[in-house]
């Protein structure tokens, strides 16, 4: 029997390296020695007794032997010789009582090279065995900036809490993701039983995932996977789940796992304007009765945040607009997980044909919801985080600020500007170096003073006062029941507030337009061409989601000025980030005849050169701000997953 084993075992080894031959590829086992040489290891830590995957195993480290197996360890030396017979007494071996003699293996970077046992890890291979035992001797890497040297570290100190050594992931911060959803702190302890849990729950899953079609192909692993997974069912209902229930659940959001591998490769972008849909040949006249429920769903209320109040004003209008086509139900004060759930799904069995979740920390469920209600249609407020499930929106506001900048640059006699942020996420950033280049464009010695209003003990107003500072850009807009006038950009004359502008979104442009393809049912019109059906929405001034608003207190001659510019921003002739541009650390992009693309803008990272301060790390952040940062923050590990 065993020869019989040996030719079909053959034949897989000659077919792996044919084909590694024809792609000019080298067809025998990786050789340890030959990837790594000795001054890129800084040491080596003695492991002892690991039970670990085969799937990891991926070469010898010696060149000794590896010729006798191609690159998938399936033999390729004749059967007529000691090779094959040996092969072959162990595999009769296998069959009779098992392997349970551990081999002997270096780890490095996670991956495993044979020293003793190339044939033991062959014949498993064959038989298609999940794990071997071996000896292991880990080969510590020396830390560099490289992207694959930190996830490596990462996986070294999860490994170290957990004993868990087959976890790979392809992003910074995945590891620290997976402790969130297991339960577990960074110090805790990692059961035995905890670690068997684990193991069930891993093991169907990728099982599932590696039987999917392409689930092998992708360019992320089913780590990577699992954590979407994780991010939409939960860890517990993971472990509850059979086999065949966890198949089910995967093809559900297997659209999700396809998109976080295009995002890895920048293949996601928004949509910077409105498209007009395409007419159809034989369309339907669209229903005069039909009437669609929309549902708003806010973490405060308007009289509480600027920012919710600017979206229920968008909701007022289209009841305006709509009338007896469109139901409306506002949600408020949905501030946590468990009323958020709750609301969605309240949301869905009352038949809601459009949902909107009105910030960045409300995705995570709007997800889950999706997921279960396909027929719901979810929008979520936030920038540069799509799904295939729930589309996304936000307004590019970095154009209004550019004009405030702009303003305040001419009357600023010293150049001395402050400006307040709040949150350092997705598009804030842009904010700032928007305003800071607007300002230097007309005046060469503007400096922005940054202050960030959501970090600990921070103060901008007395800080500006302090230094002197009179012009201030702060909070865009306020709520009714705030009395107070420090909103746009503003100047400080004998301690009285004197508004000059005034960025405002104007949701109702957006909102429309959704409101519209749903009535006239050319909502998957967008989802054509899409990557993995993802779709989010970024606009601009030329949408009429932004715009600004001055104040009688500004200089004719100015007025002219500022005024030619949001033209020129309406019709595209003037881009706020275009040509050469200079961050504090130096030149960030020297391209003078071209605009900056919409990925670069949206995971910007870097204060330009003319900007006083930096961007906090969330430690450094007061506590309610920690979870929309945790998510969409640029230095969160979306955005590193984003730059690599």
């Amino acid at each position: 029997m065993s020869v019989n084993e040996y030719m079909k075992a053959q034949k897989l080894g000659e077919k792996c390296y044919q084909a590694a031959v024809s792609k000019n590829e080298y067809p025998y086992l990786p050789v340890l020695e030959e990837v790594v040489s000795s001054s890129d290891v800084e040491g080596e830590v003695y492991l002892g007794l690991q039970n670990i995957a085969l799937g990891h195993v991926v070469g010898t480290a010696t060149a000794g032997r590896t010729t006798a197996f191609a690159s998938n360890f399936m033999p390729i030396l004749d059967y007529k010789t000691e090779f094959g017979a040996k092969w072959s007494a162990l595999c009769d071996s296998h069959l009779e009582e098992g392997i349970h003699d551990p081999i002997k293996a270096y780890e490095y970077m996670n991956r495993f090279y044979v020293v003793e046992g190339n044939k033991r890890v062959s014949v498993l291979k064959y038989f298609g065995a999940d794990s071997v035992p071996a000896i292991v001797t880990r080969k510590m890497p020396k830390r560099t900036d490289d992207i694959e040297n930190k996830i490596y570290y990462e996986f070294v100190d999860f490994h170290k809490q957990t004993g868990l050594n087959y976890v790979m992931f392809t992003q910074v911060g995945s590891y620290d993701k997976l402790r969130e959803y297991i339960g577990l702190d960074s110090d805790g302890v990692f059961s035995d039983d905890a670690r068997m849990d684990f193991n069930s729950a891993h093991l169907a899953f990728e099982k599932a995932f590696l039987a999917k079609k392409g689930g092998d192909a992708l360019t992320i692993t089913p780590d990577d996977g699992l954590l979407v997974f994780l991010s939409v069912y939960g860890y517990d209902a993971l472990k509850e789940m059979t086999g065949e229930e966890v198949k089910e659940n995967l093809e559900k959001i297997w659209d999700e796992i396809l998109l976080s591998s295009h995002k890895k490769v920048k293949d996601v972008l928004p949509k910077m304007d409105p498209v007009e849909p395409k007419k159809k040949l034989f369309s339907k006249k669209p229903d005069p009765y039909k009437k669609i429920k929309v549902a708003f769903v806010y973490d405060k209320t308007p009289e509480d945040s600027v920012w919710i109040y600017s979206h229920d004003l968008a909701r007022i209008k289209l009841e305006e607009k709509y009338k007896e086509k469109l139901e409306t139900k506002v949600c408020k004060n949905i501030d946590d997980n468990k009323k958020l759930a709750e609301c969605l799904n309240e949301l869905a069995e009352d038949a809601f044909d459009v949902i909107f979740t009105t910030g960045p920390e409300m995705l995570p469920e709007s997800l889950k919801l999706a997921v279960e209600y396909p027929d719901v249609k979810i929008l979520n407020c936030s920038l540069s985080m799509p799904t295939s499930h729930v589309r996304t929106y936000y307004a590019r506001m970095y154009e209004a600020k550019f004009i405030a900048g702009i303003l305040a640059g001419c009357l600023c006699e010293d150049g001395r500007i402050g400006y307040i942020a709040d949150y350092p996420i997705f598009g804030t950033v842009a904010n700032i170096n928007a305003f800071a280049i607007g300002a230097k464009m007309v005046n060469p010695r503007a400096k922005i003073y940054l202050e960030w209003s959501k970090k600990r003990g921070s103060n901008p107003h007395k800080t500006f006062e302090e230094l002197g500072i009179n012009y201030i850009s702060d909070r865009d807009m306020i709520s009714p029941l705030d009395a107070s006038r420090r909103f746009g950009l503003y100047s400080l004359e004998n301690g009285e507030v004197r508004n000059l502008v005034m960025p405002f979104y104007d949701w109702s442009a957006f909102y429309g337009r959704v409101v519209d393809a749903v009535l006239e049912d050319n909502w998957k019109q967008e989802e054509k061409n899409e990557a993995a059906r993802s779709v989010s929405y970024w606009w601009g001034m030329s949408a009429g989601v932004i715009d600004v608003i001055f104040s009688r207190h500004i200089p004719s001659e100015t007025m002219r000025l500022v005024n030619l510019m949001v033209s020129m921003i309406k019709n595209g002739s003037v881009k706020p980030f275009f040509g050469k541009l200079c961050s504090q650390q130096g030149v960030i992009r020297d391209c003078e005849q071209s605009e900056m693309q919409a990925s670069d803008i949206i995971k910007m990272d870097w204060l330009a050169d003319n900007v006083i301060g930096s961007i906090p790390e969330e430690s450094e952040l007061i506590e309610d701000a920690k979870d929309v940062v945790n998510l969409q923050g640029v230095n969160s590990p979306e955005r590193l997953e984003l730059k690599s």
